[in-house]
């Protein structure tokens, strides 16, 4: 090609920056459309997520007004219970007695005794909540606590020997099929106390409760440590309570089930401070006034030991405290019962 031609063939700068603005406007158009395309992929992925997480719930979020919730924005339901406004005809004696065989009865109100001694309480670790706080050494007397957690069966015999109100989530008074060795909910701290004492029993201290998971190594739950999921029952790896055998690798030394996970468990203490608790007073009058703004009954709030099957799974450490009012409930909050003596038998 000559040089004559080469000049005809050659761009003007016009025609070069016309060429260079449409290479940038093309760039620019396929970042905008990959920016849009991310964006359209993550929200896709947030709305599976959104999904799996209802799947994982106990049931149909479309069906929510329909649900008891009663901790909380749904205290007024129990508190309409509590005053005798609600329920159903419920068991006879003789019916609650034939809800489980003589051996099933036996073994669920065995008691389990713990040994006199030491143990360590509390925790150091810079992310627990402060009224976990601090790590401290306490020496207990021998006492005996429930092996399992108060049943759906257990708790009936109660309600039919003493007229009780059965928990709101019975429908007519009655367990849901299939949830007899499910663990009692919907009760309160005031039901919950109660029951052991009509049993002769107690609730246990917290402190009762924390020796009877973490021995005297101090251990973090029953088993050790480390968390693992297949021992108990938390974060909706089942999606609702389980019964309270259903978790034998979950047991604590001593042989007691479900101190960690399943539900949460009632205590006898009020919220309290540890002794050289570096958290201000203001830490547990602030956690006793945002804890009564969900009732119209007031008080002081009792802690609850052990996390639950729908709570995070590191509430689930020995050492963590919970807390609410006495007079709430709800279907993660449960209990067991203790005693200073040895007992055997149910009821008075």
């Amino acid at each position: 090609m000559g040089p004559a031609s080469y000049r005809s063939s050659a761009l003007s700068e016009p025609e070069r920056q016309q060429r260079r603005r449409l290479l940038w406007m093309t760039l620019l158009t396929c970042l905008v459309l990959a920016l849009i395309g991310g964006t359209i992929h993550v929200v896709m992925l947030g709305r599976l997520r959104l999904a799996d997480m209802r799947r994982m719930a106990t049931y149909d979020l479309a069906e929510e007004s329909k649900r008891v919730r009663a901790a909380g924005e749904d205290i007024t339901l129990q508190e309409n219970h509590e005053a005798g406004r609600t329920g159903g005809a419920g068991y006879s004696v003789v019916e609650a007695q034939r809800l489980l065989g003589r051996e099933q009865w036996e073994d669920l109100e065995r008691m389990v005794r713990v040994p006199a001694g030491p143990f360590t309480m509390g925790t150091d670790l810079e992310r627990a909540d402060e009224q976990d706080k601090p790590r401290h050494q306490v020496t207990l007397p021998t006492y005996y606590l429930d092996k399992f957690l108060v049943t759906n069966a257990q708790y009936a015999r109660f309600v039919a020997a003493t007229g009780r109100r059965a928990p709101i989530s019975w429908k007519d008074g009655r367990i849901p099929q299939g949830e007899s060795l499910k663990p009692a909910t919907m009760v309160s701290w005031n039901d919950a106390a109660d029951y052991c004492a009509w049993g002769g029993r107690r609730l246990p201290h917290e402190a009762e409760y924390e020796k009877a998971g973490r021995g005297a190594d101090g251990r973090r739950w029953p088993w050790g440590d480390n968390m693992d999921p297949t021992r108990l029952n938390t974060y909706y790896n089942v999606g609702s309570t389980s019964n309270v055998t259903a978790y034998p690798r979950g047991a604590s030394l001593y042989g007691i089930y479900d101190l960690s996970g399943n539900v949460e468990e009632w205590t006898a203490d009020d919220l309290r401070p540890y002794e050289g608790s570096k958290a201000s007073q203001s830490v547990y009058a602030e956690d006793a006034a945002g804890t009564a703004v969900q009732a119209t009954q007031t008080g002081t709030p009792k802690v609850l030991r052990g996390g639950s099957w729908k709570g995070d799974p590191f509430s689930t450490s020995l050492y963590h405290r919970d807390f609410a009012l006495p007079n709430h409930a709800t279907d993660f909050y449960g209990f067991r019962c203790a005693s200073s003596v040895e007992r055997t038998g149910r009821g008075p």
